[in-house]
């Protein structure tokens, strides 16, 4: 028997609606333990990961969402996010998660050019001189020793988010228009900002 998602209901008697950002990630490990910086009990926003049963392709991490969303609906407040990996994916996997991200206002696309992990690494160093994925591992390694998918969110502080948000604006400069071509870059600041502002309103 499949066991049934949990539905994102909210208890009727809160005090202050919640803004939901609901995220469909590419990794089913590393991005719910970070995105699960943003939320708690005192928090007035729920980020929430969709569950994957395994490390997904773009499409897959579209559907998952689509899926979602037929079923769930998406208040007008509420915001839906795609997160991937540029990795060996090709434009035309991108363009498809990039064409729905801008259809709606409060739906949008974040990639990391290589990985997840180079929006880590910018809590930490500029990030110059990315040459490939390992190269973005192996520095990641640097400051988070014995780093594999997991680590402890208590080493991020609220500086440092900051801190990662300014380099990779800085690094994409002029913004793009759809998701970076280049090797270290990545647009997860602006679904952060996003964050950080609603959790401020």
């Amino acid at each position: 028997m499949v066991a049934r998602q949990r539905k994102f209901r909210r208890p009727l008697g809160d005090r202050r609606y919640k803004k939901l950002f609901l995220i469909a990630a590419e990794g089913i490990k590393t991005e719910p333990i970070y995105f699960g910086i943003f939320t708690d009990e005192k928090s007035i926003v729920q980020v929430s990961c969709l569950k994957g049963k395994s490390d997904s392709s773009p499409p897959q991490v579209l559907k998952r969402m689509t899926d979602h969303l037929l079923s769930e609906g998406l208040k007008s407040s509420d915001e839906a996010w795609l997160v991937v990996d540029k990795d060996q994916w090709t434009d035309e996997q991108l363009s498809q998660l990039h064409q729905w991200g801008s259809y709606q206002e409060n739906y949008g696309f974040a990639l990391s050019n290589p990985k997840f992990e180079y929006w880590l690494l910018l809590h930490f160093e500029e990030g110059t001189d990315i040459g490939s994925p390992r190269d973005c591992t192996e520095r990641l390694k640097h400051w988070i020793p014995g780093y594999n998918k997991g680590f402890d969110t208590r080493k991020i502080s609220q500086s440092q988010i900051e801190d990662a948000i300014r380099r990779a604006k800085k690094r994409d400069h002029p913004p793009c228009e759809d998701w970076p071509k280049n090797l270290g870059q990545t647009t997860v600041y602006r679904l952060i900002e996003n964050i950080l502002k609603a959790r401020t309103e």
